[in-house]
Parts: structure tokens; sequence; C-alpha cells
């Protein structure tokens, strides 16, 4: 009996009841609630379900991030997934499927665009000061200030180049929550700032794109800001890759791969790596308040500072440029330049912004990791 009553206790105490307390409760319930946002409201379940799910499965079972032990001892499958986090690898992948999967087209037709998408960059600016007013190092500053372009590859990039890897999982978190949440967070902004005859503007169709140009585009860019910002290479050489994959024309299995299942993969990985960096330890604290709260004013506002600039833009051409897609400055693409369209449809369901807003977006994505190399051309990171 006293065999059956021993390894029923080391049974029960192998549970993980007697192993978590009221702080994993409480990231238990953060994750079923994000579960909630991406399968029930839906905002952007791609990359929120896979988050969700890693927060979920680390507060629960923490030695799924247990690292490599000093005598060789085999750390937790996640870690392994959060490996290629720090070494930069997944979120250069994912650019290039981004790249795969975008339309320069708008962009190129458009190229005042890029102002749009400079001036979205405001919000990264605005919270790096802010970051260092709240008592983080300027290393620390520039990895959270990154969460204001709403792109969260280029942030997780930037904190593990800086070597911010503790701040890593509430910076993802943050940047990927805000991503999903774009539908939400940018049309108060955007109705507030501008007025209802703004909002109605009808834009000119853009001109057509010469195949030529579409090919030329990514090969130029990569040139132009890797000379400029060498350490941007590994974002802006991928994007640009699986770009010239989409236009070339002649590797149409490459860019399938790349726009599909490869990137499908990585998000898988990446998503759920990061989900489990949020520990009860290491999210519950203020550091990780004050990150959420800094890249929530970071996005509001890159999103003001893109919206405001093109009311100027709106004045400078007598009328030409509808204020709304300066929002799309922010690099969550194609969410915002959906949003800009959206709410230009409230005022006026015969316009359509969609085109004219990709422009934006995608010249944000670019900005967004410009921001990211000028930081680390700063603190002499390569």
């Amino acid at each position: 009996m006293s065999y059956i009553a021993d390894t029923l206790n080391n049974l029960i105490h192998q549970t993980a009841f007697f192993n978590i307390d009221y702080k994993n409760v409480i990231m238990i319930v953060i994750a079923c609630a994000f579960l909630y946002l991406a399968i029930a409201k839906q905002y952007e379940p791609l990359l929120l379900t896979p988050i969700a799910f890693g927060m979920l499965l680390v507060n629960i079972y923490p030695d799924i991030m247990a690292p490599i032990g000093a005598d060789g001892t085999p750390g937790g499958l996640l870690h392994y997934f959060y490996l290629l986090d720090e070494w930069a690898i997944l979120p250069s992948l994912i650019f290039m499927g981004v790249g795969a999967m975008t339309d320069f087209g708008p962009l190129i037709a458009n190229p005042k665009s890029f102002l749009l998408g400079a001036a979205a960059q405001f919000g990264i600016f605005a919270a790096y000061f802010g970051a260092i007013l709240l008592g983080f190092n300027d290393k620390a500053a520039a990895a959270v200030s990154i969460i204001g372009g709403a792109d969260g590859p280029t942030s997780i990039f930037l904190a593990s180049k800086l070597g911010q890897t503790g701040l890593l999982g509430p910076i993802a978190v943050a940047a990927y929550s805000y991503m999903s949440l774009v539908p939400i967070i940018q049309p108060p902004i955007m109705k507030l700032l501008t007025t209802e005859k703004e909002r109605q503007i009808k834009m000119a169709q853009l001109r057509p794109v010469s195949k030529l140009e579409k090919i030329l585009f990514p090969i130029v860019v990569t040139i132009v800001v890797c000379l400029i910002l060498p350490t941007t290479a590994p974002l802006v050489g991928m994007l640009m890759l699986g770009n010239l994959f989409r236009e070339s024309g002649v590797v149409r299995q490459l860019q399938e791969t790349a726009s599909n299942a490869l990137m499908y993969i990585v998000v898988i990985l990446l998503g759920t790596s990061v989900g489990a960096t949020t520990s009860a330890e290491a999210f519950l604290n203020w550091s990780t308040i004050k990150i959420v709260v800094l890249g929530l004013l970071a996005f509001m506002f890159g999103t003001a500072a893109g919206v405001l600039f093109g009311k100027l833009m709106c004045v400078l051409t007598k009328g030409k440029v509808n204020p709304l897609i300066g929002s799309a400055g922010v690099s969550a693409v194609p969410m915002a330049a959906r949003v800009s369209q959206k709410v230009g449809a409230e005022a006026d369901p015969t316009n359509f912004l969609l085109m004219h807003a990709m422009g934006p977006n995608v010249a944000g994505v670019i900005g967004t990791a410009v921001a990211a190399g000028t930081f680390m051309a700063i603190f002499g990171v390569f």
C-alpha cells in the first residue's frame, strides 16, 4: 500500500497545479483572452494564435523554454525556436515572405508615398525619448521605441541585435498585439484629425507601372539603402529578394514557397517562441507595463503623424491627397491600408483608397527597417 501511496503522491506532485502560482494564472487568462481575439474576433489570427498558445504553454510548463544546461542538458522545445529569433533568422525570413506577397506598384507609381511612410516613423523617435525619461538605457529605449512602427519582425530583430533579449518577449508581444489591434486603435485617431470633407476626397487613379520598373525597384532599393545603412541588409535585403521573386516572373516556385509554405512555417516557429517568452516572472513587472504603454503611445503618435502629414500634402496638392492614407505609413501590411480604405468608405461608399494606401504602407515597412538600422549605426552594432 505504501508503494501505491508513494506513486500516487509522486504523480500528483508532477502535475502543474503544484508548480504554478497566481501570476501564472493571470498569464493563462491573458493567453485565453488573446486566443479569443484571434479566433472569435479574427484579429490577425495567423500571428495572435501561435503567440497566445506559446504564452499558454510556458505558464503551464516553464521548462518548455529551459535553456541548454552547462553540462549539455538539452533545452526545452521552444528554446530552440527562440534561438532562431535571437539570431535574427526568423524575422529576416518573415520579411522575405512579406516581399514575396506584396505588390510594390502603388509605391512606385506614387513615390511621394515614401514621405508618408517616413512621417509615420515619428512615433518611434518620440517613444525613444519617452523611454529614456522613464529610466530605460539607450539601447533598451531604442528596442522599445521600434514598437511604434507596428512591425513585429523588426522589433525582434532590433532587440536581439542591441542585446536586449531580456525585453524581447514583452516588446514582441506588444508589437504583434498592436499590429492585431490596428482596426481598433487607428480609426478614432484618423477621424479625430480629419474632417468629413477630407475623408471623402477621391484620389486620381494611379499610373500603370511597367514590369521593368517593378524588377528594378527591389534591386535599386537594396543597393541604395544597404550602402547607406549596411546593417539593414538582413531585413531590407530579404524583403527585396522576396519581391524580386514575385516580380521577375522566372522563379514562380520560389515566390510561392516564400509567400506560402515557408512563411507559414516561420510564423508558427516565431509566434510560439515569442509567446513562450512571456512567463509570469518575465512579463508581470513594471518594465513590461512601461513597454506596453510606450508602445501604444508610439503607435498612436506614428498614426497621428502620418495623418497630419497627409493633411499637409492635401493642402499642398490642393485637395488631391486624402489624409487618411497617411495612417497606413505604419508597417502593419496590409492591415493598415485596409483600415484607411474602411474609414474612407464610411465617409463615402464609392471611395476606393486601398491601392493609394498601400504605397505608404509598403514605405512604412522600409522606413521601420531603416529606423532600426539607424539605431544600430548609432550604437555601433553590426
